[in-house]
């Protein structure tokens, strides 16, 4: 029988071993649509995953990532014509179904979108679930006021995927934003990027006991969570909003409700794994025009399935820094 390429994340008494190997077919969820992949991307879920965290992934032997885009083989409903350039972003994908660290994926015919006009295949995995957040997250903060010339916006966890490509489109929308990072060496690549300028993380992430901050930020994008959410939330000027997307440093927020109630601040979450699929078409169409990041190329790396264990070691330690673009075609 046939084989592909996978990168399989196996259990053996608790200790997870990766490694790249020749899978069946039959190994497939038994969904309708079989994609070939040409590009997938690394994102934390996916470390999560491949290092054998049982909140992403619950059975192993499994196959991770989250995005993949690639061509139509088949489709049993006859929704989608073979051959046809799709993108497939977050759902179950890569969490408990095989996921597009492979050569193919077998989905639901309600998971793909067509590929936009004006990206490509690679294009959209250079963007992927990172891409896709950081515009659900300027959609909120647009929606709920945002203008760009009521102060400095600031972005933190900006050498991340979401955190990059939110300070790269709010530049270039004319916002004065503000990059926090915990990265020294990352400072010019984040002010070519757009930044205008570069704070210290420890600068925002400092637990303080009192219920406001100064008011600093007319907004704010935020992946970090923990402390560093709450000062932002206490730091808003009045009206302002924080659209927060992840929490690397911690889960709780220990907090009053002043912030809300004496200068009318909104904390708005994001959550794009059960986005709907109208939102997905929206966002991604916009990605692929008015908000496609110039810099594009200057933020990703590629790397084959042979790369991946490294990199995943890399962001589970923070040592990452650019997006990690997985070519299927490459050893």
């Amino acid at each position: 029988m046939a084989t592909f390429k996978a990168f399989l994340v196996t259990e053996d008494n608790g200790q997870f071993r990766q490694e790249v190997v020749q899978r069946s077919f039959d190994a497939l969820p038994d969904n309708d649509v079989l994609i070939k992949v040409s590009y997938s991307s690394l994102n934390y879920k996916d470390a999560l995953s491949a290092s054998g965290h049982k909140g992403v992934t619950r059975e192993y032997p499994h196959t991770p990532g989250i995005d993949a885009a690639g061509v139509v083989v088949s489709d049993r409903t006859g929704r989608w014509q073979p051959g046809t350039e799709v993108v497939v972003i977050g759902y179950d994908l890569g969490m408990n179904t095989s996921g597009g660290f492979a050569e193919f994926i077998s989905v639901p015919a309600e998971w793909p979108i067509q590929l936009p006009d004006n990206i490509s295949l690679e294009e959209s995995m250079m963007l992927g679930t990172a891409g896709i957040t950081a515009a659900y997250c300027l959609e909120k903060l647009l929606d709920n006021g945002l203008v760009a010339n009521n102060g400095e916006v600031l972005v933190t966890g900006a050498t991340g995927g979401v955190g990059a490509f939110a300070l790269t489109m709010l530049a270039q929308m004319g916002f004065s934003v503000v990059a926090s990072s915990g990265k020294p060496e990352a400072s010019e690549w984040l002010l070519e990027l757009g930044a205008s300028r570069v704070v210290d993380r420890h600068e925002i992430g400092t637990q303080s006991s009192r219920p406001m901050l100064k008011s600093e930020w007319a907004g704010a994008v935020d992946s970090v969570g923990g402390h560093t959410l709450e000062n932002i939330v206490k730091s808003l000027k009045f009206g302002g909003s924080v659209a927060a997307c992840g929490n690397v440093a911690g889960v709780d927020l220990q907090m009053t409700v002043f912030p809300y109630i004496l200068r009318g601040v909104n904390l708005l979450g994001v959550a794009s794994a059960d986005a709907s699929r109208d939102d997905r078409i929206r966002a991604f169409g916009k990605l692929a025009s008015m908000w496609k990041p110039v810099q594009l190329r200057n933020m990703v790396q590629h790397v084959g399935l042979s790369g991946l264990s490294e990199q995943i070691r890399q962001m589970l330690t923070g040592q990452h820094q650019k997006r990690v673009v997985v070519d299927l075609a490459k050893e």
